[in-house]
């Protein structure tokens, strides 16, 4: 009999997540802030290239299936974790030296086709990226069932959710400490370019206080990395046992996960909507630190902060909903009332805009923190019960592929709305405003979406159409 892990190594386990939550602060947050803010470079090409991360997200399939037939140093899961927790973290500050160079390009010679070539080489830095993330958070992801056991399972997940927001607040407060320099704020960061009227960002400056952010976040995302997963496995693991006693579904191809997933017309019903809700929900991801800068004024540390209310709203969203609301208001309409709320909290987050409240700004970023924590929570018990046992990888996998995919068009389209605001609109917050209206009108078209979601529906046919698809697949 093997051991059962207890509370304290959820919470060890956690760190990497924790760890995570820190990495998706410096690419969103501060890459992100410093490529549309300082660096001016067009919306569009600087969210498109970071959405790469998420687009290359089917390689996540491959991943879980190359943990499952081919160990490293002996472990199954373990060593794709560490190789790809050390390659995402180096190709994080590779991708910020492509930004300066792109940046450099754009005040040398202009939207060229030097300066394009070094856009789609930052897309590619950031491909890469997301395929080392892809690389190990699969396969940490895999780890988690393999030492879990039905009836603690969901409290190892909700742990270890939960440390990714922390991570997400505590790498808001490390940055933003790191960045808080008065000589990349303001006037101070400004340069004259020779035969150039208008001021430019002094790249050089700007580049010798972020770099060193890039190196020290890394290194203590690596640390906990290795903090939080060495030794488990091989203490905990029950891989071993469950791959001779249970039929487990290793061998899934992409293009029959695919037929599973579309098997029953539920899961179409709840993919579309997942996929609405995500954009909706993560369409501000990519605008939220340029419209600080250049609505409210605010340098970058302090836009690196704004992520500070939001996750400790969605923090305490998450654990509250799944002790107090859930159990009363049951998943449909717990899902309901977050989409409802979060519509309201980006009003505030508009509102805080036109009065250039930064008050305001903060109190309505927690609070949609909190409503997405509620709706999360209630969307993910949703995807729990629109899946079965005999096929649960398989669904869970594709709900992940579906997230990551969503997310990355969220990245892409809030950047292109933002740019296409600024065609349209002189006035920057009209230009911003236009991405949170879209947010607004896609939590609601996700609300009539959620009233064909019917789990009775899944639970009296999927089991059949999934046998279906199988029987097919071995025929």
């Amino acid at each position: 009999m093997l051991p059962r892990i207890n509370i304290l190594t959820m919470f060890r386990l956690g760190l990497y997540q924790m760890g995570l939550g820190m990495m998706s602060l410096l690419t969103l947050g501060v890459i992100n802030r410093v490529a549309i803010d300082e660096l001016r470079i067009p919306a569009l090409i600087a969210t498109g290239a970071i959405a790469m991360e998420r687009f290359v997200s089917p390689a996540r399939v491959l991943f879980g299936q190359m943990s499952d037939a081919k160990p490293l140093f002996g472990k199954h899961r373990s060593g794709y974790v560490w190789i790809g927790s050390l390659l995402f973290t180096l190709a994080s500050f590779l991708a910020l030296q492509v930004l300066w160079k792109l940046g450099e390009s754009l005040q040398t010679v202009g939207l060229s086709a030097p300066t394009y070539g070094w856009a789609a080489l930052l897309a590619v830095a950031f491909a890469f990226y997301g395929l080392s993330l892809s690389a190990s958070s699969t396969p940490f992801a895999a780890l988690l069932v393999d030492i879990s056991d039905d009836d603690n399972r969901s409290k190892l997940v909700g742990v270890v959710w939960s440390m990714l927001m922390v991570g997400i607040v505590v790498g808001a407060i490390i940055s933003s400490t790191l960045l808080d320099r008065p000589e990349i704020c303001g006037r101070d960061i400004l340069a004259y370019q020779p035969g150039q009227a208008e001021t430019t960002v002094d790249i050089a400056t700007l580049s010798a206080a972020i770099n060193p952010v890039f190196v020290i976040v890394p290194a203590i995302v690596m640390g906990l990395c290795l903090l939080a997963t060495v030794g488990v496995e091989k203490k905990y693991s029950r891989y071993a046992q469950r791959s001779i006693a249970v039929d487990r579904e290793d061998r899934i191809t992409p293009g029959t996960a695919l037929r599973v997933l579309t098997a029953s017309p539920q899961t179409g019903v709840f993919f579309v909507f997942l996929l609405v809700l995500t954009i909706s929900l993560f369409a501000q991801d990519a605008v939220m630190e340029p419209y600080g800068g250049e609505v409210f004024g605010m340098c970058i540390s302090d836009t690196t902060k704004l992520n500070i209310p939001f996750g400790m709203g969605t923090l305490v969203g998450i654990s509250g909903t799944g002790f107090l609301v859930l159990p009363r208001l049951g998943k449909e309409r717990t899902t309901k009332y977050g989409c409802i709320g979060a519509a309201v909290c980006v009003g505030l987050i508009i509102l805080a805009g036109v009065t250039a409240n930064a008050g305001l700004l903060k109190a309505g970023l927690g609070l949609f923190g909190f409503f997405a924590g509620v709706l999360t929570a209630g969307a993910t018990s949703l995807m729990l019960d629109l899946t079965v046992a005999e096929t649960a990888g398989t669904f869970i996998g594709a709900w992940g592929v579906a997230q990551a995919i969503a997310r990355g068009l969220s990245t892409a389209i809030g950047g292109a709305v933002l740019n296409l605001g600024k065609v349209v609109f002189d006035a920057p917050i009209l230009a911003y405003g236009s991405v949170f209206v879209l947010q607004v009108v896609g939590l609601i078209i996700a609300i009539v979406l959620l009233r064909r979601v019917n789990i009775k529906e899944f639970q009296s046919n999927a089991q059949e159409a999934i046998t279906t698809v199988m029987e097919g697949d071995m025929d």
